[in-house]
């Protein structure tokens, strides 16, 4: 039988600056997301959507759900795998189409990881279970677009 997860976010409007959504020019699009017991995340639109390009935006956010989900999977599996990994960033981009009635989708994600593990004999197996963590991501599972990934690894010995 399958586990289910139940997961519950606040998402709070703070962008009301006294006159409500009276037009489209009246109101901030910011928010914030809080989760119990966790930091709250200042969120607000794209600037392209009249956002505040200091805050996250939910394109944003997509993105590193994915980049995020496939290093937990990517670092559970070396683990089990005996890969030593010492260090993992990952620049990931993803691309959004704007429709013309104003809406869009993302078409698609690319990861861009940079490993380091502890020896580069271990350079082969860590590049190879990515495909795999990509299999396991729960959130990349969710998506019907295309994540791609484009790892580089290297090695601390040789």
């Amino acid at each position: 039988m399958a586990k289910e997860h139940q997961y519950t976010v606040t998402t709070n409007w703070t962008g009301n600056t006294g006159t409500g959504t009276r037009s489209y020019q009246s109101y901030e699009r910011n928010y914030v997301v809080s989760v119990e017991n966790k930091p709250a995340i200042p969120g607000s639109s794209d600037p392209s959507f009249r956002g505040d390009r200091t805050r996250y935006n939910p394109e944003e956010l997509l993105v590193a759900s994915l980049s995020t989900c496939h290093m937990l999977w990517y670092l559970h599996l070396c683990a089990e795998a005996g890969v030593v990994v010492t260090d993992c960033v990952d620049k990931a981009t993803g691309i959004m189409i704007e429709t013309p009635d104003g809406s869009g989708r993302f078409t698609e994600v690319t990861l861009h990881p940079t490993v380091t593990v502890a020896d580069a004999s271990m350079i082969a197996q860590a590049n190879a279970l990515h495909e795999p963590a990509n299999r396991k991501c729960f959130i990349a599972n969710s998506c019907n677009f295309p994540v791609h990934h484009q790892p580089v690894c290297l090695g601390e010995r040789h």
